[in-house]
């Protein structure tokens, strides 16, 4: 397993900007699809974005599409979740995934390794 660590949330006006990043400790980074995952209060855990092994390939919830932008760096071993124009339905929590598999995974199941999540929340 990937032990994760995410950093960047906070409390934000709607319309502004965040962005996420989640630490890999895994020295084999480039072998796992990264994903984000988002868990409003009371709800269960649903599928934000992917991004696949090599970076070329990503995949969105039609919620975020176009406001959110998946990205990672391997030689930081990071991913990152840049949050544009925020909406007040996204607060919460967001969990950073590893899964060990070949494309864009979308299903909680098929992820490995999960972070502690951060608190992102917007209100005015």
């Amino acid at each position: 397993q990937v032990h994760l660590v995410e950093s960047g949330g906070g409390m934000v006006q709607p319309g502004a900007s965040l962005r996420l990043s989640c630490a890999a400790s895994e020295r084999t980074f480039s072998s796992y699809a990264m994903g984000w995952f988002h868990q409003a209060p009371g709800k269960a855990r649903e599928f934000v974005a992917t991004i696949s092994r090599s970076g070329l390939t990503t995949s969105y919830a039609r919620s975020v599409q176009g406001r959110f932008i998946i990205s990672r760096d391997s030689v930081k071993n990071t991913v990152y979740l840049q949050m544009n124009n925020l909406k007040p339905e996204d607060t919460g929590v967001y969990y950073c995934a590893a899964a060990n598999t070949d494309g864009t995974p979308i299903d909680v199941a098929e992820f490995d390794s999960w972070g502690q999540g951060t608190q992102v929340t917007v209100s005015s």
